[in-house]
Formats: C-alpha cells, sequence, structure tokens
C-alpha cells in the first residue's frame, strides 16, 4: 500500500537517528505517521483509495518466543520490516508518501481515523502506545503515586496517562513553563528537578512514604539519583528515555535489594496495546492536541530537529507537513 501523508510527528529516537552515525545512511526517518491511502498491491482487500489511516511502522511476527513473552519489540520481524519512503527501511514518515509492506497492511499495521478526529490527533496513536506500554508494564494502579521525571511532550502524555487510569503524577522538569504545563495537563504538584529539597517535599506529599513508581522521561542520571531518593520501599523505577551509550550509572546493589526496588525498562509499542492506544486517541481520553506546539514544513525538518534539540519555554511536541 502507498500512503500520502498528511501529518507525522517528530520523535526522540528520529532526532537521535539523524544526529548520529547510529545507521549507515542513505535512510529517512519518521514513524508517528497519519495519512491517506494512495494506491494499493493486487493483493490487498479491505482498504479503499482515500481513507483516512493512521500507520504502525512496525507489526511482530506473533510467532516467534520473543512475541510468544509479548516482548514484541525484540522480536526480529518487528525489527526489520518498517515502512519505508525509500532506501532502507526506517520509518519513511519524512516523504510525501511512504510505502507500507503486505506483511503490515495484511497484520493490523493500519488503523482507520474517524471522521472527526483530525490527522494531527490521529498521528499521536504510535506514540501513545509506547507511553501507554510504560504504565502497563509498570502496573500503574488507581490511587497510585506516579513520579514523571521531565514534562516535555512524553512527560506530559505520561502525565495524561497517569491520571486517566487513576493514578496521581508529580511532575518535575527545569523550565518553569513545562512545570505549569504539567499541573495543566494534570499532575498534582510540579517541582523544579534542581530542587535541593525535591526529595523532603515529595514525601511529604505521600505520607512519608515516597511514590509508587517513577517514570524517567529524561536521560538523566541525577534524574535517577532523585528517582532512588523519591521512590517508596517495594516500589519500581522505570526507563523510558534512552542513555547515551557513554553514560554509566554506578550504584550499591544492595538499595534494590534492601528496599525491594524494582528496576526496568520500556521500549517502543505494544501490539496487545494497539487497540486500547487508538481507544484513548480517537476517543479524546486524553489530550493530545494540548501537547501540540509548533507545526513545520517537511522542507523545514532541519530547522524543527535543532528546535527539538534546544526547546524553548514552548516547545513541546512537534509535527511535520509534507
Amino acid at each position: 500500500m502507498l500512503v500520502q501523508v498528511q501529518v507525522v510527528g517528530l520523535c526522540q529516537s528520529d532526532i537521535k537517528k539523524i544526529r548520529y552515525p547510529l545507521y549507515e545512511p542513505p535512510r529517512i526517518f519518521g514513524h508517528e505517521t497519519a495519512g491517506i491511502i494512495a494506491a494499493v498491491g493486487s493483493q490487498v482487500s479491505g482498504w479503499q483509495l482515500g481513507q483516512r489511516v493512521a500507520v504502525m511502522h512496525h507489526i511482530p511476527c506473533m510467532r516467534c518466543a520473543y512475541c510468544m513473552n509479548d516482548n514484541f519489540s525484540m522480536c526480529d520481524v518487528y525489527k526489520n520490516i518498517s515502512t519505508t519512503a525509500g532506501f532502507n527501511a526506517s520509518g519513511g514518515g519524512f516523504a510525501e508518501y511512504v510505502k507500507v509492506p503486505g506483511h503490515i497492511v495484511q497484520n493490523g499495521g493500519l488503523i482507520p481515523i474517524p471522521e472527526d478526529i483530525s490527522f494531527e490527533e490521529a498521528s499521536f496513536v504510535e506514540p501513545t502506545n509506547c507511553c501507554l506500554k510504560a504504565v502497563k508494564k509498570a502496573q500503574i494502579a488507581p490511587g497510585q503515586t506516579v513520579l514523571v521525571t521531565g514534562a516535555g511532550p512524553i512527560g506530559l502524555m505520561f502525565i495524561m496517562l497517569v491520571k486517566y487510569f487513576g493514578g496521581k503524577a508529580i511532575a518535575t522538569d527545569l523550565l518553569p513553563s513545562r512545570i505549569e504545563k504539567a499541573i495543566n495537563v494534570g499532575a498534582e504538584a510540579a517541582f523544579d528537578a534542581r530542587d535541593p529539597d525535591l526529595a523532603a517535599k515529595i514525601h511529604a506529599l505521600t505520607g512519608g512514604l515516597g511514590v509508587d513508581v517513577t517514570l524517567l522521561a529524561v536521560p538523566s542520571d541525577k534524574a535517577f539519583f532523585q528517582a532512588l531518593d523519591c521512590t517508596r520501599k517495594g516500589g519500581k523505577i522505570l526507563f523510558f528515555a534512552e542513555f547515551p551509550d557513554e553514560v554509566e550509572i554506578p550504584m550499591n546493589p544492595n538499595i534494590l535489594y534492601r528496599r525491594e526496588i524494582d528496576l526496568m525498562g520500556s521500549y517502543s509499542s505494544s501490539y496487545r496495546l494497539q487497540n486500547l492506544s487508538a481507544d484513548i486517541v480517537f476517543n479524546r481520553r486524553i489530550d493530545v492536541k494540548a501537547l501540540i506546539s509548533d507545526r513545520y514544513p517537511l522542507k523545514d525538518l532541519s530547522a524543527a530537529v535543532d528546535q527539538a534539540i534546544a526547546p524553548t519555554a514552548e516547545t513541546y511536541k512537534i509535527l511535520i507537513y509534507p
């Protein structure tokens, strides 16, 4: 299938791949894609030209050992078969048209967009899935308190999802505007991450226990050590942001042993959560439009990347228009 791209979100993983030589060029990135079906292959059925769709750039095989254990993002098929705008398949959303291979077309990789939902909103289905996977993996439950480190677009989405699932979010960030934005989208409290009394304030808000879960939405070793100080005994710390490879974090393993802290990571999306992600976005159970700050034409992609790397006080989610 060929999809004419209407809008595509700029993701931190795209920025990382553009800025650093992680893959052999040439490649076209971009994977938070929403568009219009422009052409279909001879064996495609059930889809019409002109239909509005959100495109998932990865679909697992559902048969390998990883898939059998719900580790879909570790599946070789998931990793290696992707949507493409040419060259090595790498998402391809930063283009006028993107090709969706048969495996993805046949196995649930296209989601029809309801008439009352904009392409902009639909482009959030994939990032919502990624955040939802982390929330589910950390087993965030009603009544729990969750520390979200970083109130950028991902951190703000975490705050919305935590609130939607009945939890209470506390956020940290370095920018006063983002601290304020965190409160506006539903955080119970938000603090400057440099506050020397941060741990004391969070313990005061949690009856002296600390938070049940910390979601690390920024690749900061300081944020990790804050998480250790702020997470209760028997709590969880989840790594969501990808750290630079050269970063090493020294710690005393007895902290984990004696306090029974669970460390975990969550990478990419989960096939099992695809329908729930679409439901959350399409039924506006969270307000993804509140996350959008900037819109760029495709020809200005490099300027958009520069802004994302050095965000202004009002920079959140950036969308690209081919």
